[in-house]
């Protein structure tokens, strides 16, 4: 199973991450710990959704979309 997931910063409302992950608890560990030097100043995190995948190529493409243009505007409204 693959994930793909966004995550809300508790201290920056506005900031948002997408990502895709095998688990998810423990990526979401290693973001509040601060080892992803991309989302540290952002901490903490917290899971606004996220989505499960039994195809790995489907959950790459699906967050590819939800990082273009109009994959924010539909997470932003949709999600």
């Amino acid at each position: 199973m693959k994930y793909v997931y966004i995550l809300q910063s508790r201290d920056f409302p506005d900031r948002h991450y997408v990502g895709v992950t095998g688990d998810l608890k423990a990526r979401l560990a290693k973001y509040n710990a601060r080892e992803v030097y991309h989302t540290s100043k952002y901490t903490p995190w917290s899971i606004k959704t996220y989505i499960a995948f039994s195809d790995e190529t489907q959950a790459f493409e699906f967050e590819k979309y939800l990082k273009s243009g109009s994959g924010r505007a539909f997470a932003k409204k949709r999600l």
